[in-house]
């Protein structure tokens, strides 16, 4: 018997908040979706996925489907009225194709906001400070031989490429360090949101900071936003953190600068190609890099999770959704 609920196709199952989605079993009928690829998930969209009314998806659902692409959205049924993504960076999922669809498309900015500025905080300061050869040195039996000297942060410049929630949680983080804290956006905040934030140009940035954190979104615009070229006018010795995503840098003139020495460090949370990672990065002791954890924490993937079905449910009973994507806003 076909149920009379909304049908809510999940690309992943929820480990978090399961309280919430048993809540959102109420007002849904819920699947986790049973496709093991792409081309499966294609045939399947023909029989038993072609009532969706909503897709609920995360960052792995990639495994499955691959990006949200033209093609996939293009496949996708007409009852399908939202793409509702986990997490803050929604770069996978082709927004125009869901636009010409008339599917609506929310992400989950908030939740991942404190999680992420942490770690990037702990890159800088292990960047910083040249922890990656320290520690290596000791799994090495080798204790602080051949470790270099790392910096201190007070009186150096941070210049924050992107300050929207991220880089201003981050600013707020490295007051207390003593970093004078420079930034870039497309338009200056507000004295109240710049909290002492000067704003720069790109190129003012670029050449002046000791530290570069990278905070902006992927798009058609900022896909190598840092190449060879920017990378050259950076101060020799300059530190680079990458939390939000990997093709915002050119990662093979990142890895070649870093090896000439004229970057000094990263600290790198993201990649270009994930989960491929540049061979000269992976052998570059004064590259600390971890997994993409920037979310990874128990408490941060609850409410990632619970924020998504929040909109979930609006959409279902007919609420103002929480975050339709910017190029969605105007839709809802």
């Amino acid at each position: 018997m076909t149920s009379l609920k909304p049908f809510v196709l999940f690309f992943n199952p929820v480990r978090h908040a399961g309280s919430f989605y048993t809540k959102l079993q109420e007002v849904a009928h819920t699947e986790v979706v049973t496709s093991k690829t792409r081309d499966e998930f294609f045939r399947d969209l023909q029989d038993k996925y072609k009532n969706i009314f909503a897709i609920y998806r995360t960052s792995a659902s990639g495994a499955v489907a691959g990006k949200f692409d033209k093609e996939l959205i293009d496949r996708l049924p007409p009852t399908c009225k939202y793409i509702c993504h986990n997490g803050a960076g929604y770069d996978p999922i082709d927004t125009k194709a869901c636009d010409d669809k008339g599917i609506i498309v929310t992400n989950a900015p908030d939740p991942v906001t404190d999680a992420t500025a942490d770690l990037a905080i702990f890159l800088l300061l292990g960047a910083l400070r040249q922890l990656n050869p320290a520690m290596s040195a000791l799994r090495a039996g080798k204790f602080k031989a051949g470790v270099d000297f790392g910096h201190d942060p007070q009186g150096k410049t941070l210049g924050i490429l992107g300050m929207g929630r991220i880089g201003r949680a981050i600013k707020a983080r490295c007051d207390p360090f003593g970093l004078k804290t420079v930034y870039h956006n497309r338009n200056p905040l507000s004295a109240e949101q710049a909290a002492g934030a000067e704003y720069v140009s790109f190129d003012k940035l670029i050449e002046e900071s000791d530290i570069i954190s990278v905070n902006v979104p992927l798009n058609a615009n900022t896909k190598y936003l840092i190449d060879a070229a920017e990378i050259a006018r950076m101060k020799p010795g300059v530190v680079i953190i990458n939390t939000a995503r990997g093709a915002i840098i050119n990662e093979a003139a990142m890895a070649d600068a870093l090896e000439r020495g004229h970057i000094g460090a990263v600290g790198l949370d993201v990649y270009e190609r994930e989960p491929e990672i540049n061979e000269k990065l992976l052998k570059q002791p004064r590259a600390l890099m971890v997994p993409h954890v920037g979310t990874h924490t128990t408490e941060t993937l609850a409410k990632m999770e619970a924020w998504a079905m929040e909109n979930v449910r609006r959409a279902i009973v007919g609420e103002a959704l929480l975050s339709p994507v910017p190029e969605h806003r105007g839709l809802c």
